[in-house]
């Protein structure tokens, strides 16, 4: 089945075409920024274009930074606070004309390293932290997901996680990768000590430059890069979509040209 995937961002929003079978991209990737200031009606508009862009019908998956259940947003503290309980699959949907479904951003990663990368195959509490604008977390038990875990937003040194260990505070404080991924490693501690995973996956455009900082990261727990890299929002969302009551409508596919 072919799903379209779509990631919303902080700084960028992202979609392409999935093989939800195997967990790859059918189509090259499209990257759009996030408007600014991201309100609903903004935000929307670029789902649409994307949608258009593919020249898509079908189920569409799509996830959003911030704690989503049912499709409705609860909080969104990369963007701005007018989405708080803004029905995001009904607003998506009328832009696009299509099925949506919506879901956290780390959880729709952590879905698709389970299903497709670096933790497929891996039993017991697997956690997913995505490394960008923010700090997100997916929890995962025996394939199971635990989600809206929001783990970034747990408190070091006084104030939110991500404000101190997310990629985003290594750009603006020009932080080398030993100082930030001493940081990572800081931050991963805690949440070890709180939930004690079996397997850490870092995800998010960061990881693919695990090379650079993964061996100043240290904490007791197997630490592996997304192997998804910054595709793993986008084919979760689809996958998850598969999943939605809607799924059984039949195969998406792009409109011939």
């Amino acid at each position: 089945m072919r799903v379209l995937g779509i990631d919303i961002g902080g700084t960028g929003i992202k979609g392409g075409v999935v093989d939800t079978k195997h967990g790859v991209l059918k189509t090259d990737r499209l990257r759009l920024l996030t408007p600014h200031p991201a309100m609903p009606d903004a935000v929307a508009e670029v789902v649409q274009t994307l949608t258009k862009h593919f020249d898509w019908t079908g189920p569409i998956g799509c996830t959003f930074p911030g704690v989503t259940k049912g499709g409705t947003i609860h909080t969104a503290a990369n963007l701005v606070p007018e989405w708080k309980g803004v029905d995001a699959s009904a607003l998506f949907g009328q832009a696009t004309g299509q099925p949506v479904t919506v879901l956290n951003d780390a959880d729709a990663a952590g879905l698709a390293e389970v299903a497709f990368g670096a933790a497929r195959g891996n039993d017991g509490v697997v956690m997913m932290i995505t490394l960008g604008t923010g700090i997100g977390t997916a929890l995962v038990h025996d394939g199971r997901l635990v989600p809206n875990t929001e783990m970034g937003h747990v408190m070091l040194h006084g104030d939110d996680a991500e404000k101190y260990a997310a990629e985003l505070v290594r750009e603006r404080e020009d932080l080398s990768y030993e100082e930030w991924g001493g940081r990572v490693g800081e931050y991963l501690r805690m949440i070890e000590n709180l939930l004690w995973p079996d397997l850490f996956v870092l995800g998010g455009g960061i990881s693919k430059k695990a090379d650079k900082f993964l061996e100043y990261v240290d904490c007791r727990t197997p630490v592996v890069p997304a192997r998804l890299l910054n595709q793993a929002g986008i084919v979760g969302a689809a996958l998850q979509a598969t999943r939605a009551p809607h799924s059984g409508k039949g195969k998406g596919k792009e409109k011939k040209k």
